[in-house]
C-alpha cells in the first residue's frame, strides 16, 4: 500500500489529533489505494482485501470499539462519530468497500459490547486492527425480532459450548480465515436465544457461493450453512440476548449511515462536476446540488447527535434512530437518481460512475434494516 498509516494507541485514542490522523490516513488510502481499484471492484468482483487491512492499520475499525476496561472508561470511548466519518471517506470512493468497512464496524462494535472478556482480549483487538477480518450476520435476526422472518439458526447445549445448525443466504465480508456474528435459538430451552461469534473455518461451517448481484459484487456475500457447528462459550457474545441486543441496536444501525453519507457526498460531486459544461440545462432540474447539500448537513447532525448516546434504550431515542436511517436511505436514492440525470449520457456508459451510484444506493435503502424494515418499524412503535 502507499499510504502511510499508524496503529492506534490507547493514550492517544480519544484525542483530536488522533481523530484528524485516523480521518486523513483513511482519506489518503481511499485516495490512494482505492479509487484505482473500482472498476475492478464493481465489475469484476474483486474483494479490495488489502484496502480493508490498511484501513485497519490507520485505526478505522477500533474508534468506536474498546476492548479494554481501560479503553471503555475513557471520555468518548465509543467513538461512533468518527467511525461513521471513516466510512463516509471511502463510500465516496466505493460503496462495495465501505459496506465491508460497516460489516468490520458492526463485528467490532458487538465484541466491544460484550461481557466476554475473553473475546475481547483475543480475538476483539484483531478485528478492531484488520488483523482478522469478518461479517455481521444479523441480517436475519434483526428481521426476526421484528416479525418478518423467522430465525433460521437453531441450538443446542453441548460440553464446552453450543451445537448449531441452519443455513443464512448472505452473509458479506468473508473468506476461510474470516469471522461473523450469529443469533441462534434454544428450543429446549423455550425463548432463549444466544449470540455468538462463528469461524468461517470451523468445524460444520461451509461457506459458498451464490448469486451474482447488480453491485457489491466485491463484498464477498456467501451463502453459510452450518450442521451441527460447534460453538465454544469462549466465542458466546451473549446468552441470552435480551438485555444485550437493546445496547448493540443503535449502533448497529447509525454507523449504517457512512455509506449513505458517502454516496449523498459523490453524488453531489458528480452533479457539480456536470454543471461545469451543461449548467445551462442543468439548471431546469427541480434538485440541484446545493439542495443535498443541505439535507445532508442536516442528516449529519442529527446522525452524529445520536451517535453520542448509543446505549439509550428508550423508545423515544430509538425512533430518532430509525427515522434518521430511513432518511438516509432515501436521499441515498434520490441523490443518486439525481446525479444520473445531472450527467446525463455521459454517466449510462458501463464505466460512467453515476450508473454504477444509481446501481449502489439502492443496496443502502435495502441492506437490513431495509426501507420497508424500517417503516414496518416504525409503524409498530406507532410512529408512522
Amino acid at each position: 500500500m502507499n499510504a502511510q498509516v499508524q496503529l492506534k494507541t490507547v493514550e492517544d485514542a480519544i484525542s483530536p489529533e488522533s481523530v484528524e490522523s485516523i480521518l486523513a490516513n483513511v482519506a489518503q488510502i481511499a485516495k490512494t489505494d482505492l479509487a484505482p481499484l473500482v472498476h475492478d471492484i464493481d465489475l469484476k468482483g474483486v474483494y479490495p482485501e488489502a484496502v480493508m487491512r490498511a484501513l485497519g492499520r490507520a485505526g478505522a475499525f477500533g474508534q468506536h470499539a474498546p476492548m479494554s476496561a481501560a479503553e471503555a472508561d475513557a471520555p468518548d470511548a465509543f467513538d461512533l462519530e468518527t467511525a461513521i466519518r471513516a466510512m463516509t471517506r471511502v463510500g465516496e470512493e466505493c460503496l462495495s468497500t465501505a459496506f465491508c468497512v460497516w460489516c468490520q464496524d458492526a463485528l467490532a462494535w458487538y465484541i466491544a459490547n460484550s461481557e466476554n472478556e475473553t473475546l475481547k482480549q483475543t480475538l476483539g483487538p484483531k478485528i478492531a486492527s484488520g488483523d482478522v477480518l469478518g461479517g455481521t450476520g444479523l441480517s436475519n435476526p434483526m428481521k426476526s425480532l421484528f416479525g418478518i422472518e423467522k430465525l433460521r439458526l437453531k441450538g443446542v447445549r453441548v460440553e464446552g459450548g453450543y451445537e448449531v445448525t441452519g443455513t443464512l443466504p448472505w452473509v458479506s465480508n468473508l473468506g476461510e480465515d474470516h469471522h461473523f456474528g450469529i443469533v441462534f435459538a434454544l428450543p429446549d430451552e423455550g425463548e432463549r436465544k444466544v449470540m455468538a461469534v462463528a469461524d468461517c473455518s470451523g468445524e460444520g461451517v461451509k461457506i459458498s457461493e451464490n448469486d451474482d448481484f447488480v453491485a457489491l459484487d466485491g463484498t464477498r456475500t456467501f451463502g453459510i450453512q452450518l450442521r451441527k457447528a460447534f460453538i465454544p462459550v469462549e466465542s458466546v457474545l451473549a446468552d441470552p440476548i435480551d438485555d444485550y441486543i437493546p445496547r448493540i441496536r443503535a449502533g448497529f444501525i447509525l454507523l449504517q449511515a457512512g455509506m449513505a453519507f458517502g454516496m449523498i457526498r459523490s453524488c453531489i460531486d458528480l452533479m457539480d462536476q456536470a454543471g461545469q459544461s451543461l449548467s445551462h440545462v442543468n439548471c431546469h432540474l427541480p434538485d440541484q446540488p446545493d439542495d443535498f447539500r443541505e439535507q445532508l448537513a442536516a442528516m449529519e447532525q442529527e446522525v452524529f447527535e445520536l451517535a453520542r448516546t448509543p446505549f439509550d434504550t428508550s423508545r423515544e431515542y430509538f425512533i430518532r434512530v430509525i427515522k434518521a436511517r430511513l432518511a438516509a436511505g432515501d436521499a441515498s436514492v434520490a441523490a443518486a437518481h439525481n446525479a444520473m440525470l445531472h450527467c446525463g449520457a455521459r454517466g449510462y456508459v458501463r464505466r460512467g460512475a453515476a450508473q454504477r451510484k444509481l446501481r449502489e444506493a439502492y443496496f443502502v435503502a435495502i441492506v437490513t434494516p431495509a426501507t420497508k424494515q424500517l417503516r414496518k418499524m416504525l409503524a409498530d412503535f406507532g410512529a408512522a
